[in-house]
Parts: structure tokens; C-alpha cells; sequence
């Protein structure tokens, strides 16, 4: 207690001098002070002094100034080693480089190193995505709407077939290898940009501007992305490429009228070739067809024609054969055969010369009559002066009997 430290106690003498009954301190020569005072503010030299005092008894002895030292040193080191201590995030890793060479990798969570100057952590973010523009920049965060600046210098890039188009286009990547992306590599963000350009302007060499504007944008995305991770392996760069997104593929501004314009008439060319090709495709078919009908027509009539020659010359060889074997019968039949052919169809009128007696005069015949239109006879032939005359049918044929006819005239057959 305080008032022991004094030296004093209830009954004792202290600074006030002695317990509750005792005076003030006469030892001091002050006089005692008035009875019911309050209490005397402590003297804190005092007090730090008599501490001192105290604290000295209580270490070991002989202990002086070198002690001293050697304490604070070793202070000085332990609070030294405890600044070694070090927390990584769980979306990063810990890279400590001793005398800035690198020496080992940590995991999240509470780690440790020797404090600087001897090692020191690097802690780059590993699942972080990153994103590189080219062609153009966000004025603010990349988010849809947001106002951006066009850089013409990086955005314009020739196409296979000569022309020149204006790309903007953005590269997502992750860290892979936090060592290889902290020592292969002086600056990630302009190599990644650096690469990515002329990753693109290369896969858009050898593109044409047509596909590059429509149907085209999906492959160049593909090997553009294929070519850039290519090329940042072999850097040993540590980053892998997650993404690559096309912003915007136009002509450049001063000419993207016209070159519409263009694309306007390509579209009008090629929906009239469309409209040709179907009618080609409709007509064409149609054609053929009526030419195949045609061709077998003509095969069927060729056909018929060989079979019907066929067949006449076969006729004429059986008749020649037979009239070798009886030349006489077959003149015979020959001729009454064409004889009937060539009369069946005419009008005829048929003369019985025994009747008229032979005596000379010419018989009338109604011609006029024979010649009508259903070739019947509208009058009866006349007879001649001597009463003489043969009645005619209405088809033309006389009723005489067919021995009244006149003799066939006789014909020389081939022997």
C-alpha cells in the first residue's frame, strides 16, 4: 500500500505524521497543519524514485548498463521477428523472394517469413479476371453503356482482301503461374496488349472483309484466342487467356456509307442469282424430261418402224417363196388380190358386151350420176338404139353374173 511504502502505518509516522491520531512529520521539521485539512497532493519524483529503488532490489545483482543494453537489443530483435508474419488472401498466393530472389511459394491463410531486408512477400491475385481493351478504352468501369475513346491506331487492320476494317476487342486472362508472371514478364498488362494485337491483326490477314462482318466473327475470335495463348506460352508469361470478346467490327467511319451501299448491292446480286438458280433449278428439269419423252418417242417410233419393215420384208421373202413354187397360182392371186384392193372403194360400172350384140354403138352411161357424193346412181344407164342395156346397181355393180365379166388380161409371171 502507499501509506507502507512511506514508512508509516495506522499507528505509525509516515508523511503526514503518523496514523489518524499522529501529527505531521516532525522529523522534517514542517509543522503539523491544522486539524481537518484534506489531503497533500504525492511528490511523483518521489514516487519514480522510491520505484526505481524498489525495481533495483528486485533484479539479480551487478545489474548495470550493459544489461541494459542486451535487453533492448534483444527487444529490438524479437519485435524484428515478429514482423515476419504475414496473411494471404484466399483469392491470392504468396511469392517470398529472399535477397529478391525467389525462394518459395505459400498457400492462403497465416504464413511466415524472415522480415525485410532478408525476404519479403509478393501476393498477386490469382483468380482475379483481368481485362485488356484494344482498339479502344472505357472511360470508367467496363460495363454496358459506358462511354469509351476510340484509338484508330489500334483498331484499324487490313483484311486479306485489301480492305481496311475497325476492330475493338477485349482479352479476359487469369494469372496461372504466379512465378512465372512475376519474373518472365516486366510489364503483364502491355505484353498481354501487345500480343492480343498482333495475334488479331494476323488472323485478319488472311480473313476476308465480307466474313469478317457477317459469319466470319466467331471463327476469328477462336483462332485469334488459339494464337495469342500460343504465343504467351511461349513467352513463359504464366497467364491463360479465358477469354476473347469482339466489340465491334465496321468499316472505318469515313467510308462505312458507301461501303454499305456496296454490301447493299452485293445482297441485291445475290438474291437475283437466287431467283436464277431456282429458276434454273425449276427449268431445267422440265427440259430434260421433255427431251427424255421426246428421245423415247423417237426409239419407240424407230422401234416400230424396224418391226414393221421387218415384218413387210418378211411378207414379201414368204410370197416370193411361194410364187417359186407355183408362179402361176400366185400371179393369179397377186392380181386379183390388188385387182380387189383398187376397186373395193371406187364406183364401177359393169358392161355386159353379149347384150348389146355386138352391133357398134356406143352405150350411154350417166357419169355425172356416178360421180355423187354417196356414189350412187341417180338414173338407170341407157341402153343404145337397139334396146341394148345393162342396169347398174346402186353401189356400181352390174347384176350380171361374174362370168358376163371381161377376161382377165393374161400375165407373164417371172420364170
Amino acid at each position: 500500500m502507499f501509506w507502507q511504502s512511506q514508512g508509516g502505518g495506522p499507528w505509525g509516522t509516515g508523511p503526514r505524521g503518523g496514523g489518524p491520531w499522529g501529527g505531521g512529520n516532525r522529523g522534517n521539521g514542517g509543522a503539523p497543519g491544522p486539524r481537518g485539512r484534506g489531503p497533500q497532493p504525492p511528490d511523483f519524483e518521489e514516487l519514480l524514485r522510491r520505484g526505481q529503488d524498489r525495481f533495483r532490489r528486485l533484479l539479480p545483482g551487478n545489474f548495470n548498463t550493459r544489461t541494459w543494453i542486451a535487453l533492448g537489443v534483444i527487444a529490438v530483435v524479437v519485435l524484428w521477428l515478429l514482423n515476419g508474419f504475414y496473411t494471404v488472401a484466399a483469392d491470392e498466393v504468396g511469392v517470398v523472394l529472399r535477397f529478391g530472389a525467389y525462394n518459395r511459394t505459400t498457400q492462403p491463410g497465416l504464413n511466415y517469413h524472415l522480415p525485410g531486408p532478408i525476404e519479403k512477400v509478393l501476393t498477386p491475385s490469382v483468380t482475379r479476371v483481368n481485362r485488356t481493351e484494344i482498339g479502344y478504352r472505357s472511360e470508367g468501369p467496363a460495363t454496358r453503356g459506358a462511354a469509351t475513346r476510340q484509338l484508330p491506331e489500334e483498331a484499324l487492320m487490313l483484311t486479306g482482301d485489301e480492305n481496311i476494317v475497325d476492330i475493338n476487342f477485349a482479352v479476359f486472362w487469369v494469372i496461372k503461374d504466379a512465378k512465372a508472371y512475376l519474373f518472365n514478364i516486366r510489364a503483364p498488362d502491355a505484353t498481354v496488349k501487345s500480343a492480343a494485337e498482333s495475334a488479331m491483326r494476323e488472323v485478319i490477314g488472311e480473313t476476308q472483309i465480307a466474313q469478317a462482318l457477317s459469319e466470319g466473327r466467331g471463327k476469328i475470335e477462336t483462332d485469334t484466342h488459339g494464337l495469342l495463348q500460343g504465343i504467351l506460352n511461349a513467352y513463359g508469361a504464366g497467364i491463360e487467356v479465358t477469354q476473347l470478346q469482339l466489340q465491334k467490327v465496321d468499316p472505318p467511319g469515313p467510308v462505312i456509307d458507301a461501303f454499305r451501299d456496296v454490301q447493299r448491292a452485293l445482297a441485291d446480286r445475290e438474291k437475283l442469282r437466287n431467283q436464277a438458280e431456282a429458276y434454273r433449278n425449276d427449268i431445267v428439269p422440265k427440259a430434260r424430261g421433255a427431251a427424255a419423252a421426246i428421245k423415247q418417242e423417237a426409239e419407240a417410233y424407230r422401234q416400230e418402224i424396224i418391226a414393221r419393215s421387218q415384218g413387210d420384208a418378211d411378207r414379201f421373202t414368204s410370197v416370193y417363196h411361194a410364187f417359186k413354187a407355183a408362179q402361176d397360182v400366185t400371179l393369179q392371186r397377186l392380181y386379183l388380190e390388188t385387182m380387189e384392193e383398187v376397186l373395193k372403194n371406187s364406183n364401177k360400172v359393169i358392161i355386159d358386151k353379149s347384150a348389146q350384140g355386138g352391133s357398134g354403138v356406143l352405150p350411154y352411161l350417166p357419169l355425172p350420176a356416178l360421180g355423187g357424193a354417196n356414189g350412187t346412181a341417180s338414173a338407170p344407164a341407157q341402153g343404145n338404139v337397139s334396146g341394148g342395156s345393162a342396169p347398174v346397181t346402186g353401189t356400181g355393180q352390174s347384176s350380171l353374173p361374174q362370168s358376163a365379166a371381161p377376161p382377165m388380161p393374161p400375165l407373164r409371171g417371172r420364170q
